[in-house]
């Protein structure tokens, strides 16, 4: 794991040197640093977007009584992007691009649960309403707490 993790944060910013150089050697370095704030700043934007849609998602299957799972996953995906757009660079800023993309982010979740990466034991919520046939009656009685051992301090 250690070794992954060294080897990741040595490999990608070379990389990503590389690819400052040879973009700064055909448009200036002037375009150049503007291109990574651009891409900066309009993964903001789409980010934002897509953070929105997935949080809307997550509520419809709340509210269906679904364990949001895919949502969830998808958010941490957001999360993940974002971090990747925000680091300057053109290799970091493809692939939180691409992590933006809705079909790309669901098939790499998708991917990973049929990988074994993730289980996912599917469970719905069930509400019972007092005009709910199926429902055990309840009786439900209205009140406030009071503690008055705390009024002198007011």
């Amino acid at each position: 794991m250690f070794r992954s993790l060294f080897i990741l944060f040595l490999v990608i910013p070379l990389i990503e040197i590389y690819f400052l150089i040879q973009v700064g050697k055909v448009i200036g370095a002037g375009w150049t640093i503007f291109a990574v704030v651009a891409t900066a700043v309009i993964g903001a934007w789409l980010l934002r977007l897509q953070g929105f849609n997935t949080l809307q998602r997550a509520q419809v299957s709340i509210a269906q009584g679904q364990i949001p799972a895919i949502a969830m996953l998808e958010g941490v995906a957001l999360v993940m992007s974002g971090a990747l757009l925000l680091t300057p660079g053109f290799f970091t800023d493809t692939i939180g691009f691409l992590l933006l993309i809705p079909a790309v982010r669901q098939a790499l979740i998708k991917r990973a649960f049929r990988n074994g990466q993730f289980v996912f034991r599917g469970q719905t919520m069930h509400s019972y309403h007092a005009h709910d046939k199926s429902s055990r009656e309840t009786t439900i009685i209205e009140g406030e707490l009071v503690d008055d051992e705390n009024r002198h301090l007011k």
